[in-house]
């Protein structure tokens, strides 16, 4: 396990040695957000409002004091979308969908040795294939967050309307009251982190696949695992540390 983590730092180390232009990577970063991106807003979108939806009723559902105002709910709904649905659970989607072609792609490049043909013409495979993704995982991981966050809290406001659960100025009043603005940055924040860990890991995983085409499932698999761990134990890091 520690001589994977150390293969790991290095594999990390080689991405901004040699680099190559900046142009070129700028290029190439936008491309890869383009595709993780828009590849990616179809199914957080639906499992975004979907948990809406579900908390909103659940927590419904488990407010039975009648001294607690309905109002309530749709606070829940917001802190529980804000605090951790969000960044995590998008961000666990994430690392099966984007995490898995990551190390897919990659994986297939390195098997049909055109990341050796890389190397051989003297570009830094590792600069040239990774770090364009890991960049752009930076940039585009935040915003699916921000509308993981609008498409929850919208959910659990249809879903509660239309249950008849609360009333529309009810949760209006809930979202509304005791705000912190901290808990964007802080949902943010995790998004950033999760995002190194999910395109870093999986990339890693990917980029020394040997063997044939089992092995490359193999990789896949291997790399939304330990994506998932990381972003679970980083989940808790992170709420011990900044909350």
């Amino acid at each position: 396990m520690l001589q994977n983590f150390g293969k790991y730092l290095l594999f990390m180390k080689s991405l901004v040695a040699r680099g190559e232009s900046p142009k070129i990577v700028f290029k190439r970063t936008m491309d890869e957000a383009m595709l993780i991106g828009i590849n990616s807003i179809f199914i957080v979108a639906i499992v975004s409002t979907f948990i809406g939806a579900v908390t909103c009723v659940q927590t419904s559902y488990n407010l039975v004091n009648a001294l607690i105002p309905r109002s309530t709910i749709g606070y829940m709904v917001r802190e529980m979308t804000i605090l951790e649905l969000a960044p995590t659970i998008t961000s666990i989607v994430l690392a099966g969908k984007v995490g898995s072609s990551i190390a897919g792609g990659l994986g297939t490049m390195q098997i049909t040795e055109q990341v050796d043909a890389l190397e051989v013409m003297g570009i830094n495979s590792a600069s040239y294939l990774v770090l364009p993704k890991i960049l752009a995982a930076l940039f585009v991981f935040p915003m699916l967050v921000i509308i993981s966050m609008f498409l929850s809290i919208t959910g659990g406001y249809v879903a509660g309307t239309l249950t008849g659960e609360i009333t529309a100025q009810e949760y209006i009043t809930g979202i509304r009251g005791d705000f912190v603005p901290y808990n964007i940055v802080f949902a943010l924040i995790k998004s950033l982190v999760f995002a190194l860990l999910i395109s870093s890991i999986s990339s890693f995983r990917g980029y020394f696949t040997s063997g044939g085409a089992l092995e490359v499932g193999a990789a896949s698999t291997a790399a939304v695992t330990n994506s998932v761990i990381a972003v679970l134990i980083a989940d808790f890091i992170c709420a011990q540390l900044l909350l």
